[in-house]
């Protein structure tokens, strides 16, 4: 009997044994898993920055800096912090919370001059949040000329050829005139140089800026001084395409003028007068002009000029065609007309031409047409 119960309490031991061994197992298969929960919270590895010009009345930009993990993504919490001219320590001790400046931009105030400042971000995730501090910025500095709190724009199509646009941003201040220096950059918007002769808000592509980037500095000036800023690098300019060996637009219908090069020509091909006839008490007659290219296809835009010949019979008036391809001309009655008692034909001098070409150049037309005069008894 007591071999028996010797043998039962050897065999529950070393089942207790065995228990105890896989709990240990699969408390040391997750402590990985658990150390690596508790190492979740961000950490930061490259520490925020701050972008722009430590003066009064200038706007200050955020950048939160490098954190880690990337999952779960954290969210970022900002405060200003302003410091003394040493800029305080690397943790931000030593330096003052600024009020209700929680955002990720800052406008420079008053109180700043002379000081440094700082930016302190808290990253935050499911796991915990940790704090960081940037660098301070050089001491603050009275600002000369209107303060700009939104930097110049580019707008416009950066096609070579075309127009940009600057917008000088947002300024505040009285009385304030803007001055504007157009520079070509790189394609990432680096290495600018002046473009000494573009001087005015607006700027037309040739081809040197082709692949490269354009920058404009707007320069504000009022009674306190000047304070230039300069916008973001427009997208990289590209080179329009050549025209076709035709001069005429691909595809079918009507088509804008400006789409139309030689050898291509505008044509007039039908015309309409009211009243038919003209008679001597008429004081007013509306002639439409129908233009063509490009084998009938009608045009949009093109400038249509008329006067009847001998002149100083009706007013003479350019008007440009709409995209039925038609443009209607009002004449006012002048003192020559009739011609003379004998007069049958109104004869009418038309010349359709492309806004900006030369007048007897280019892709332009001209011709003669009649239209029927009744003078009667």
């Amino acid at each position: 009997m007591t071999s028996i119960l010797s043998s039962v309490t050897r065999i529950a031991t070393k089942r207790r044994v065995a228990v105890m061994l896989v709990g240990i197992g699969a408390l040391a298969a997750l402590a990985p898993t658990v150390s690596a929960r508790l190492q979740a919270a961000p950490t930061n590895s490259a520490e925020p920055t701050i972008s722009g010009s430590p003066a009064q009345g200038q706007t200050l930009t955020a950048a939160p800096g490098t954190w880690t993990p990337a999952d779960p993504a954290p969210t970022f919490a900002y405060q200003w912090l302003r410091c003394q001219a040493d800029g305080g320590a690397s943790d931000g001790t030593g330096c003052a919370t600024i009020d209700n400046a929680t955002t990720v931009s800052y406008v420079v105030a008053a109180g700043d001059v002379g000081s440094r400042l700082r930016v302190k971000v808290t990253a935050t995730n499911a796991d915990g949040q940790t704090a960081a501090v940037s660098n301070a910025t050089v001491a603050v500095t009275t600002q000369a000329g209107p303060p700009n709190t939104a930097p110049p724009t580019i707008t416009g199509t950066t096609v070579v050829g075309e127009a940009l646009t600057a917008n000088p941003g947002t300024w505040t201040g009285a009385g304030i005139t803007f001055a504007y220096l157009w520079s070509r950059c790189d394609a990432t918007g680096a290495a600018c140089v002046d473009i000494t002769t573009a001087t005015q808000s607006t700027y037309t592509l040739v081809t040197a800026d082709g692949g490269k980037t354009l920058r404009v500095k707007v320069t504000g000036t009022n009674t306190t001084g000047s304070n230039a800023v300069t916008s973001a690098q427009s997208a990289v300019v590209t080179t329009a395409p050549a025209p076709p060996s035709t001069g005429c637009p691909t595809g079918t219908g009507p088509i804008k003028v400006d789409t139309i090069s030689p050898p291509a020509r505008l044509l007039i091909d039908k015309q309409q007068i009211v009243p038919s006839p003209v008679t001597r008490s008429t004081q007013t007659i509306r002639i439409r002009f129908h233009v063509s290219a490009c084998t009938g296809r009608s045009v949009e835009g093109a400038l249509v000029y008329a006067t009847p010949t001998p002149y100083q019979q009706f007013s003479a008036t350019e008007q440009p065609t709409g995209a039925d391809g038609w443009a209607l001309l009002t004449m006012r009655r002048l003192r020559f007309f009739p011609a003379s008692n004998q007069q049958q034909l109104l004869v009418v001098f038309a010349r359709a031409r492309k806004p900006g070409e030369d007048l007897l150049g280019g892709i332009s037309t001209r011709r003669l047409v009649s239209f029927p005069v009744r003078l009667g008894g």
